[in-house]
């Protein structure tokens, strides 16, 4: 801010206990906080949605009986959808009230206004999210109330009484890293008011599958399932995976897993249909070794007998298990998998069917019309109305789970991540177009789950991983590739203790800061290369505690399941510090922090003495500021934990701070960011959204804006840019973090004009948002302000921008005397883009014209001034504007061209008031017509008239009434001269030969013409006091 005269008037700062309501609901905080800003001032900087719109994994999905066009989709992280265009465009319907991992939803088909959705997937993956209970709406999804199950973590399946919406059932996996009391299946008979739990197993086994016999709903089947995640470990099956059934609604349950045919021994994971053709027939997907399987009972679950073992429907079993009978056709069924597979025998045999996407996880299917149906899988919900034969796009959905975040100095710059179940990509954080489309992005270096890095002397070549140590470097320019693993030594299928390295499914991969050749990676050891991965050094101990227990092969009992996800005792973040050469830390995923300061050549193990054991060190933040310094997000999540852990030290580690004050108990903490420019300003993302302190930790307070609530898994700061990379809603970007430095803990104006961003002049579109492409960063300059009060009809508020000359380029005004410069304050923190345009053209009501210049030059890179007027109080603040580094025009060609544009608005300003001077004389005279007898006079008003009628109709084409009228009427000579001024506007660049030629010549014509109109209005006088001397009115004005 430059400089002000408005007075001291209220206090910015609130001090409350406030924190982020997850789920609009109350959550423990750590501590009570200081919030050090308003939240009304955080709200002007708004979180931009980039893209890409590429699928993530959705759990759940369901359609309505009798609406064929309506969808919904429960995504793993990113809240609830629906499409009513049958998949054509989705969007979110639960934003505002909760979001993140959505288990299970339920439309009741008596009342469809009537959804319930359950939190929480169920696929137990390495990267699985919690929820926090059940939601309902009564308006199919405007509005949602939480009705309990607080502690449920994962909901599985909810089924709702056919008749009655107020009767539901819900089955509850709960914790996947504790045993838990609240697991089992809980029904309500008041639509959620209450809930009684009907079936429990024991507190180590949840309820994974449950379903109501269509044709008698006194009848429910139940599945339930003994699982366990550690950080080193998944287990699946024991003595809780059991199959029950209910006969009185749900109330009592009867294990029918014990009954004749049912494998015997040791149970997994297990999926069961009963078919709407023939209730007495049922189908289960059972995890068992020897005799795992498709099995079938043909009498409701007495006796059983094994139809198919074909290791394609139950590989991976813990991931899929899902099976679906056909509405109509008794024989045929559907089972979930990698791909999914249909039987029309009654299961003996299958066909495997590919959806767009693989690895799926739900299927409904329209009960009056089979052949109309969604799948959920890896990459969210796609449509069929052909039983599969053709499915709806997945490139339509905003859903993408990334795990880490890079970006690049190219311009503009390029965000870098890993999507699960997909490429690896880098994004355009801004496009030349009108918003960010699959053109902006592309496939990059790595697999589905690595980090990231560029090479800083060529940001083309790229080096990415994926489990299994996988390790690639791709060239951009030649789309050249090689696999450059530390360890070529495939791990698959092995646990962790064959292994020479340890490598993690996400394991850091970064340049040194000092020097552009020295590239690292991590294992259990610190990696380095000096020729780009075509040889490795290890410059380290084994930086972890190396226990032997905790490396085991991973799954199990029944299935093993060893993809890197479970590999322990590895080193799980690493940096290099830009301040200080040579001194790297490390932090490994079972709780130890390294420091070397000679490169490697030794280590010091600074491991915080009161952080708790086998702390997940999830990231580390080199301190930008203070030599020596480190922050640390920790996260303790898989071991049952959900509190955050940030730290920091300032000494190298031989003290350190535990910083969450103003974090809530179960927001875990993934990353913790340390602002470029403004010491002490921190970000963080936990599991349900952002935080921001003020005080270098001292104190944290929700960032959440217009952010979904969404767990985030990493961030990265570029120039004056927040990049958010999330768990379920693709990435997204603040673009302006100027006002943060100017947030001070005793702001007091009444009003406050914020200093922006350096902006670079990018010629791109702003198309707002979009349901199937990514939002392009505003065309123009952001300017944040704050108004405390706003009296429009009292004051006149005016943002001008003015060059260094301090003459005014453009003024907007909420009571403006030009309608184009019309500008409508809103009260509180809010901002303004201003397009760069000088004044338009002063247009003249009802003139068509066909591509002509209407807008003024824009102005050139340079120093400018913005004034913020409030009545009799000024603010103003400098804005610097940069040329697009793409451009290869010079200053002087961009002069050029705001030169040529500026005659051009000026000259058509000139037209456009002659021709509004013939229109109100030419008025004027065929009103005075009426009041003369004079024969003389009468010709000589008709005359002046057809004169002036000539100039209008050679300057403009009158007979134009409609927009595609200049394709009939031919334009004149305001629309050619527009045209050319038109022309010479398309991109940065001097105008061509030709066009200051044509410029000229129309200029001569237009001249020529407006002068006839010059020497008419000389004439003018002359009728004038003709009409006066035969006593008519003088009425003419000129």
């Amino acid at each position: 801010m430059k400089a002000f005269s408005s007075s001291l008037l209220i206090l910015l700062v609130i001090f409350s206990s406030t924190s982020l309501l997850a789920q609009k609901k109350k959550k423990k905080s750590a501590e009570p906080a200081e919030t050090y800003v308003a939240q009304e001032y955080l709200d002007a900087l708004p979180y931009r949605l980039v893209g890409p719109f590429r699928g993530g994994r959705a759990s759940t999905v369901t359609g309505v009986s009798g609406k064929p066009n309506l969808f919904y989709m429960g995504s793993t992280g990113g809240g609830v959808w629906r499409t009513t265009d049958a998949g054509n465009t989705w969007e979110n319907i639960s934003d505002g009230f909760f979001g993140s991992s959505i288990g299970a939803i339920a439309v009741s088909q008596s009342d469809n206004n009537v959804i319930y959705v359950g939190q929480g997937e169920e696929t137990i993956r390495g990267n699985t999210s919690m929820g926090l209970g059940v939601w309902k709406s009564v308006n199919a999804g405007k509005t949602w109330e939480f009705i309990g199950l607080e502690n449920s973590r994962h909901i599985s399946r909810i089924r709702i009484h056919p008749t009655n919406p107020d009767i539901a059932f819900v089955a509850v996996m709960g914790d996947l890293y504790k045993d838990s009391k609240d697991r089992g299946v809980y029904k309500t008979v008041d639509g959620g008011k209450s809930w009684n739990k009907v079936l429990f197993a024991d507190p180590g086994s949840g309820a994974i599958d449950l379903i109501i016999d269509p044709n008698n709903t006194r009848i429910l089947y139940a599945s339930t399932w003994t699982f366990n995640r550690t950080p080193y470990s998944l287990s699946s099956g024991g003595e809780g995976s059991k199959l029950w059934k209910s006969t009185d609604n749900g109330n009592t349950w009867n294990e029918i897993s014990k009954n004749e045919g049912f494998p015997t021994g040791l149970l997994g994971i297990i999926g069961v249909t009963v078919s709407p053709a023939n209730s007495d027939l049922l189908y289960a997907m059972v995890e068992n070794e020897p005799k795992g399987g498709l099995y079938k009972s043909l009498d409701a679950g007495k006796t059983w007998k094994k139809v198919n073992d074909s290791r394609a429907l139950r590989q991976r079993a813990w991931y899929y298990t899902r099976i679906y009978a056909d509405p109509v056709d008794p024989e045929k069924v559907y089972v979930m998998n990698v791909n999914y597979h249909v039987s029309k025998d009654g299961g003996k045999s299958f066909e495997k069917r590919n959806a767009p996407h693989g690895d799926h996880h739900d299927l409904w299917i329209a009960p009056e019309d089979p052949n109309r149906m969604i799948i959920a899988d890896d990459g969210g919900a796609q449509i069929s109305f052909d039983a599969g034969e053709n499915w709806t796009t997945y490139m339509n959905q905003p859903t993408a789970q990334f795990y880490r975040v890079k970006v690049d100095d190219s311009w503009p710059f390029r965000i870098y991540g890993a999507q699960q179940d997909n490429s690896a990509i880098r994004i355009n954080h801004r496009s030349y177009s009108g918003n960010i489309s699959e053109s902006d992005w592309e496939t990059t270096a790595g697999g589905e789950s690595g980090h990231h890095a560029i090479n800083p002397d060529n940001n083309n070549e790229v080096y990415g991983g994926s489990y299994g140590g996988f390790l690639t470097r791709f060239d951009h320019d030649s789309k050249e590739i090689q696999a450059i693993n530390v360890w070529p030594n495939n791990p698959l299928g092995h646990g962790v203790e064959d292994m020479k390295y340890r490598f993690q499914w996400n394991f850091p991969i970064f340049y040194s800061p000092h020097d552009s050749k020295k590239l690292y990676t991590t294992s259990n050891y610190v990696h380095v290369s000096m020729d780009g991965g075509r040889s490795w050094e290890n410059i380290s101990p084994d930086l972890t505690t190396n226990d032997i227990s905790k490396q085991q092969s991973s799954g199990g009992p029944i299935t093993k399941d060893n993809t890197a996800v479970e590999y322990y005792c590895t080193i799980f973040a690493a940096e290099e510090s830009a301040l200080e050469k040579d001194l790297i830390w490390t932090g490994s995923d079972d709780g130890l922090i390294h420091v070397t300061k000679d490169g490697g050549a030794n280590w010091d193990n600074v491991t915080p003495k009161d952080m708790p054991k086998w702390m997940q060190i999830n990231s580390i933040e080199i301190d930008p500021k203070r030599k020596g310094g480190l922050y640390v997000a920790g996260t303790m999540y898989k071991s049952g934990d959900y509190k955050p852990y940030l730290y920091h030290t300032s000494n190298y580690g031989k003290s350190w701070d535990l910083i969450v004050t103003g974090i809530p108990d179960n927001h875990f903490t993934r990353v913790i960011r340390a602002d470029r420019k403004r010491e002490g300003l921190l970000y963080a993302g936990t599991e349900f959204g952002m935080y921001v302190s003020f005080n270098d930790g001292g104190s944290w307070q929700p960032f959440q804006q217009n952010l979904p609530i969404v767990p985030i898994t990493d961030l990265a700061l570029k120039e004056d840019f927040l990049v958010v990379a999330t768990q379920g809603r693709s990435m997204w970007i603040i673009d302006d973090l100027n006002p943060l430095y100017e947030m001070q803990e005793s702001m007091a104006d009444a009003q406050y004009l914020f200093a922006p961003k350096q902006t670079i002049m990018m010629p791109s579109g702003d198309w707002g948002k979009s349901k199937t492409a990514g939002t392009n960063h505003p065309y123009g300059a952001i300017i944040n302000y704050y108004l405390k009060e706003l009296d429009t009809a009292n004051i006149d508020y005016q943002l001008v921008f003015k060059n260094e000359a301090g003459e005014a380029l453009r003024k907007f005004s909420s009571k403006p005397v030009n309608k184009q410069n019309k500008w409508t304050p809103k009260k509180g923190a809010n901002r303004f883009v201003w397009n760069y345009n000088t004044e338009g053209v002063d247009k003249v009501k009802g003139m068509i014209v066909w591509f002509s210049q209407g807008r003024g030059p824009k102005v050139l890179p340079g120093n400018y001034t913005v004034e913020l007027i409030a009545g009799a109080d000024t603010m103003s603040t400098d804005l610097v504007l940069l040329k697009d580094p793409n451009t290869s025009a010079s200053q002087e060609d961009l002069q050029a061209q705001y030169d040529f544009m500026l005659d051009v608005r000026n000259k058509l300003n000139e037209v456009n008031a002659t021709i509004k001077d013939i229109r109100k004389v030419r008025g004027q005279l065929n009103k005075v017509k009426g009041n003369v007898e004079d024969e003389t006079l009468l010709a000589a008003i008709d005359s002046m008239v057809a004169g002036m009628t000539n100039v209008e109709k050679a300057l403009y084409q009158t007979q134009n009434r409609s927009p595609q009228d200049p394709l009939n009427f031919p334009i004149r000579l305001n629309n050619k001269y527009g045209h050319v001024g038109a022309l010479s506007g398309i991109g940065q660049n001097k105008p061509t030969e030709q066009m200051y030629g044509v410029k000229e010549e129309l200029e001569k014509e237009i001249d020529a013409e407006i002068q006839k109109w010059t020497d008419m209005k000389g004439q003018l006088k002359d009728l004038n006091d003709q009409l006066k001397n035969s006593e008519s009115f003088k009425v003419i004005e000129y």
